[in-house]
């Protein structure tokens, strides 16, 4: 999806009402999310490409993180589920100040997910595929 698109997206869904923080649409993407195991969990890059993901390692309390994580976990977001089915979802999220993306998570197990993201971060476009693995427990 080109940067046109995800500006198509997020004036849609600001049109729409879809502005509120949280999830909106389908009930069940969450619980995809909800499925993945907290703990520490590494990225790699994927596709030949050496990754401008803003974090390669995530301690993972809340699985929607995974969505903006380009943004990071302070950032305030709005949410709205675009597609999901049992073994993915993609969630278009707009924050205030920072930017907005499109991000596309398949789960392959409960420690295992794809990531697919792109959108914009302060002004910057930015577009990412990573390997998401769960590798252990988080530091305390």
């Amino acid at each position: 999806m080109k940067f046109s698109n995800i500006r198509l997206v997020a004036a849609t869904l600001l049109a729409a009402g879809a502005g509120a923080a949280g999830f909106a649409a389908q009930a069940d993407a969450p619980d995809l999310l909800q499925t993945l195991e907290r703990g520490l969990w590494q990225f790699r890059a994927v596709g030949g490409g050496a990754s401008t993901i803003a974090t390669n390692q995530l301690c993972l309390g809340e699985p929607r993180q995974l969505v903006q994580i380009q943004h990071g976990n302070s950032a305030q977001c709005s949410h709205f589920v675009v597609r999901t089915s049992e073994t993915s979802v993609t969630i278009s999220y707009t924050c205030k100040g920072a930017g907005q993306g499109l991000t596309t998570i398949r789960k392959e197990s409960p420690r295992l997910i794809q990531i697919q993201s792109q959108g914009i971060r302060n002004g910057a476009p930015f577009s990412f595929s990573v390997e998401g693995r769960r590798t252990g427990t988080c530091p305390r």
